[in-house]
């Protein structure tokens, strides 16, 4: 393909369609180095003048699924994330197993008393003498950024918290922070009030190395909604359960028993879970 062909980007802008692009995104699936070039080669064969990026993921994604599930599931991480609404509620206690797997004491959904109100907050983080205050940001929907107003909304609560926590016995020493967790982006302007008041800032992205994609893949805490062994109506029960990880999938097999899920399909669905935990 000489001509650059025009694709239209989540945001509704056009840009040219870049295969280098493709191969990067791919390569986050962790499939063989063939794999990625001849899906990314087949790909590129059907690339028509104002195809969405949707299509055009929902192609590689088909094609790499027929190769490889779990490279399939690990392709998929952005969407699967999405899948876990349509309540916040789940992204937040995935963000709460996050912060735990990385050392941290945690509790989610928390009413905690401020110098003026009370606050809902989903998660609280200790570990030695810092003290997290986490919101959680799930948006449904790729094209939603969280703006500024975001970022400004939670640095005040924070701060209301903040003025009660300093008033409690042993906390003179602490490092009390303020954070907000989403599943898309921030806008520039919500990274730099964040970064100007010392607030703690993860998106899909961001920090870049360490957002939920990096930290995802290190600790292999992937999403259930990841496989691609589950149906929708299937994932949908087991986050009702309160199982959101493959990694609780797979040390509560008993679950899948109870939904009436054959044993062969059982056993592809447990075998991709476990495939998935593995840390990098």
């Amino acid at each position: 393909m000489n001509k650059s062909v025009l694709i239209k980007k989540y945001s509704g802008e056009y840009e040219a369609f870049d295969v280098n692009k493709l191969i990067n995104s791919l390569r986050r699936s962790r499939a063989d180095e063939d794999i990625i070039q001849d899906v990314a080669r087949k790909v590129q064969e059907q690339i028509e003048e104002g195809m969405t990026t949707k299509k055009i993921y929902q192609l590689a994604f088909k094609m790499l699924k027929r190769k490889s599930r779990v490279s399939a599931s690990k392709y998929k991480l952005k969407k699967a994330l999405m899948e876990l609404g349509p309540t916040g509620f789940p992204f937040e206690k995935l963000v709460g197993k996050l912060l735990a797997h990385e050392g941290f004491s945690t509790q989610v959904g928390v009413i905690v008393q401020g110098n003026c109100v009370q606050h809902e907050v989903d998660v609280i983080a200790q570990k030695g003498n810092k003290h997290y205050m986490i919101e959680c940001k799930y948006h449904s929907d790729q094209g939603r950024f969280c703006n500024v107003k975001i970022p400004l909304y939670i640095h005040s609560r924070f701060l209301d918290v903040e003025k009660q926590w300093k008033h409690q016995k042993g906390h003179e020493a602490k490092l009390h922070k303020g954070g907000v967790y989403t599943n898309t982006r921030f806008t520039t302007d919500a990274i730099q009030y964040g970064k100007c008041v010392g607030m703690l800032m993860t998106s899909w992205d961001y920090p870049r190395g360490n957002g939920l994609k990096d930290r995802i893949d290190k600790s292999g805490l992937h999403p259930l909604t990841a496989l691609t062994t589950l149906t929708k109506a299937e994932k949908t029960k087991l986050l009702d359960q309160g199982i959101i990880l493959c990694k609780e999938l797979h040390e509560n097999p008993d679950f899948l028993e109870q939904m009436g899920i054959s044993k062969l399909r059982q056993n592809k669905i447990l075998e991709d879970s476990r495939e998935l935990c593995r840390s990098h």
